[in-house]
């Protein structure tokens, strides 16, 4: 309860701020987690990046001041944190399909996006299965994509990515003797707005090799056919057992590992590692 009531004054913080540069680190404090593991927290909970609902909020409330008020457009563009009208034109065109110069004409359509809030949901489901572990380094290879978040990208990049790689025979080469293989996404920039992700196996098969750091990690078993049980475990893990056992997130690369089997099948068994702090 004291979670959800946390993220909620982090929304509020937020909503209060949309005027001013929004400090992320501060949203985290007020949210009782690290900065890494609130803006996860809020993408997977929302299915939208922390800077996209901003840009939208902000965005919002600017087609309202264009509305209501005879501000001119380059004040309204600062007050929303642009830096110049000409970005915030573009920037708004492309949210509300019209430039902001328009607005004022009578009979203009314009979308809303309104403020968040998070709830409590109590279900009947089964309880998560989950084990600690800690594990030495070690080193995963395989073929890297650069991977944007902006506008949900990262839903249609990824498994693109996967269906590019067994198509063309590229999969079943780099697994061909191991008995898993992994999808990884690590090297997340400050803002949670692209990171690289990795389809790979242990050892140095390809040229693209990355290690993966010595960790204690959060071990979660996924039953059921891909996608859909995999994507109702990592809704798991941010909405309920973060906030349930009160682990914090180590900020590093976290891992599916995909094992033998049919992915397809109901009995389907595959992990994913959340590495945490000690």
């Amino acid at each position: 309860m004291n979670w959800f009531k946390a993220l909620n004054d982090a929304l509020d913080y937020m909503e209060a701020h949309m005027t001013s540069v929004i400090d992320y680190d501060q949203l985290a404090q007020i949210a009782m987690c690290n900065r890494f593991q609130f803006m996860r927290t809020f993408a997977l909970i929302t299915n939208m990046n922390l800077s996209d609902y901003i840009r939208q909020r902000r965005l919002t409330l600017a087609a309202n001041d264009l509305v209501t008020t005879q501000d001119k457009i380059i004040h309204i563009a600062y007050k929303y944190q642009y830096e110049t009208p000409e970005s915030f034109s573009k920037a708004f065109k492309k949210f509300h399909d019209t430039t902001p110069s328009s607005i004022r004409k009578k009979g203009q359509y314009l979308k809303a996006v309104p403020p968040l809030s998070f709830q409590i949901t109590i279900k009947g489901e089964r309880r998560m299965n989950y084990r600690i572990e800690k594990k030495a380094a070690f080193k995963v290879s395989g073929y890297v994509k650069q991977v944007s978040t902006k506008d949900g990208e990262n839903y249609k990049t990824i498994p693109a990515f996967w269906q590019e790689l067994m198509e063309n025979g590229s999969y079943n080469k780099l697994v061909d003797g191991q008995t898993q293989s992994y999808g990884i996404c690590y090297d997340h920039d400050e803002n949670l707005e692209s990171f690289k992700y990795i389809i790979a196996v242990d050892g140095e098969k390809t040229e693209d090799v990355v290690e993966i750091p010595a960790s204690t990690w959060a071990v979660f078993e996924s039953i059921g056919p891909m996608p859909e049980a995999i994507q109702r475990v990592w809704q798991g893990i941010y909405k309920e057992w973060f906030p349930a056992t009160q682990y914090k997130h180590a900020g590093t690369a976290e891992l599916e590992v995909y094992l033998a089997g049919d992915p397809s099948s109901e009995d389907y068994k595959c992990e994913v590692w959340i590495p945490i702090q000690d």
